[in-house]
């Protein structure tokens, strides 16, 4: 099924799922994620992309945001595959202080990552640490995921050779 514009704002079912479960931070040792059962409104999300880089010509159609972290970052899927629908758009996470990255190259690849106890901001900041593999992550990714289970390390790693450009992108459209 091609998406149109209309239904590229619908809600995954993966990420209403995701939304349900209680990530617990574990005074930092665990995960830093508090993900959204909607998108923030294209309103919201151009607002969002003029503030963090201070360039009011831009607007946030690329970005989907399901989801921050206590500070205040945002994961995003990222709308770079042209005609692919949302669930085939790397995840992105864009932090309250400039950090960004790729976490996963698609939806399905970044559940397996929260399964394997990761979330965007511990990705990016922290790369593959020792995660704490989420049982109830896991179940859900068993039953949504298209791709297979793998180590996150390999997701990741995968998912930011296919964009190695990608802060040096956003660095692009910084004023």
């Amino acid at each position: 099924m091609i998406e149109t514009q209309d239904d590229d704002r619908a809600f995954p079912p993966a990420l209403a799922d995701v939304a349900q479960v209680e990530f617990d931070y574990d005074d930092g040792e665990g995960v830093d994620f508090e993900p959204y059962d909607a998108f923030d409104s294209a309103e919201e999300t151009t607002d969002w992309l003029r503030n963090w880089t201070g360039n009011h010509d831009l607007d946030g159609d690329a970005y989907r945001v399901f989801g921050q972290d206590g500070t205040g970052g945002l994961v995003a899927l990222w709308r770079v595959r042209s005609g692919r629908p949302l669930a085939d758009q790397p995840v992105v996470f864009l932090g309250s202080e400039g950090e960004r990255g790729v976490v996963a190259a698609n939806l399905s690849d970044f559940l397996w990552v929260l399964a394997a106890g990761l979330g965007p901001l511990e990705v990016v900041e922290f790369g593959s640490r020792e995660a704490r593999p989420n049982p109830t992550l896991t179940d859900l990714a068993g039953r949504h995921a298209t791709t297979p289970r793998r180590p996150a390390e390999e997701i990741i790693a995968e998912a930011q050779s296919e964009f190695p450009s990608f802060s040096d992108d956003i660095d692009a459209l910084c004023r």
